[in-house]
């Protein structure tokens, strides 16, 4: 930007103009009318130098210090008024708004304030880049899950269909890791789309004063006939006398559960054991399991987008869930956080 008008360049100038030539005019006057008076005034006129001089020496200095304090004091002001602007945003962490510049002068401070409004204008457009960016990435994940299902639906009916021709014993096993591969893409489409909902506040969310012993129990009852059909053995000990009430949305809740019950068909069936308890004294949901643990690779492969969508309902509900995993079981405690 092109420096139009110097602040110091004008502070200095103001000085010279007002202090320093007219007193220089004065003492160069004076002289000049001391040199034409007779000698018989020279005391007189010495004295009389000497008081004009202390006066002017008394002037340069009050002007020197009113003209210097008047530049600080407006000085102060002007860089006060641009440290408020920034400071307000950082403590309410809101957006900085833009400060007014006066364009006819142009000097340092207002170079500065016009700087720090070209960097507001440039977080402002990464800003609305980002959120376009988001919204175009939320539509494109959205429009995949759906039209992947089509296909996916296709490929089910043509198995169906092979399930009803003879065949071996091999390709009957084939097409039935078939079949289930095509029931976890689906899950996994399922997850996707769901975080990519809840990212995007798209995803209803009300929370209310919960009984957590009642939603739990509805939850263990509804998944109770899946576990039985995989023979796990279902412990629970969920307390019926004694409960505790969370601010939380009984829907989310209920996915948040969903998913780690999910997760114990999906990747923990093999330890044939799921805990579930309502712990009342400490207000904590646990859920265990006797299965790989986490590091195994089938987590690795699917239960990433559903823990990372219940992660973020329970940051929303500020919940939180601590995990505990060895290969000998995962231990999952959800608590406040």
């Amino acid at each position: 930007m092109k420096q139009t008008r110097s602040l110091f360049r004008r502070f200095l100038k103001g000085h010279f103009l007002f202090i320093f030539f007219p007193s220089l005019v004065l003492i160069f006057f004076f002289a000049s009318f001391g040199v034409s008076i007779n000698e018989e005034d020279l005391n007189i006129n010495t004295l009389h130098q000497f008081y004009i001089t202390l006066l002017l020496l008394g002037f340069i200095i009050v002007a020197f210090v009113v003209m210097s304090g008047l530049f600080f004091v407006r000085l102060r002001k002007r860089l006060t008024r641009l440290q408020e602007v920034m400071s307000f945003s950082a403590n309410h962490n809101t957006f900085p708004t833009p400060i007014a510049v006066q364009t006819d002068r142009m000097d340092e401070i207002d170079q500065l304030g016009s700087s720090f409004n070209w960097m507001i204008q440039q977080l402002e457009d990464s800003r609305k880049r980002e959120y376009e960016e988001e919204l175009l990435r939320h539509r494109l994940i959205a429009n995949l899950s759906h039209d992947l299902r089509t296909p996916l639906t296709i490929l089910r009916g043509h198995i169906t269909k092979l399930n009803k021709e003879s065949m071996s014993l091999e390709a009957q096993n084939s097409l039935s890791e078939m079949n289930h591969t095509i029931t976890r893409i689906g899950d996994l489409m399922d997850d996707l789309l769901s975080y990519t909902l809840l990212t995007s506040g798209k995803y209803p969310f009300d929370p209310t004063p919960t009984d957590i012993g009642r939603l739990v129990r509805a939850s263990v009852a509804a998944w109770y006939p899946a576990f039985e059909e995989k023979e796990i053995q279902f412990d629970v000990d969920l307390p019926t006398e004694k409960t505790f009430y969370w601010e939380v949305d009984p829907t989310w809740m209920t996915r948040v559960l969903d998913n780690l019950f999910q997760n114990i068909l999906r990747h923990a069936a093999e330890g044939k054991y799921a805990n579930i308890v309502v712990d009342v004294e400490k207000e904590q949901i646990i859920v265990a399991d006797r299965g790989p643990g986490m590091d195994h690779s089938s987590y690795e492969r699917g239960a990433g987008i559903g823990l990372s969508a219940s992660n973020y309902m329970l940051k929303k509900m500020k919940l939180k869930a601590d995990f505990i995993s060895t290969e000998n079981g995962t231990k999952v405690a959800i608590g406040r956080a």
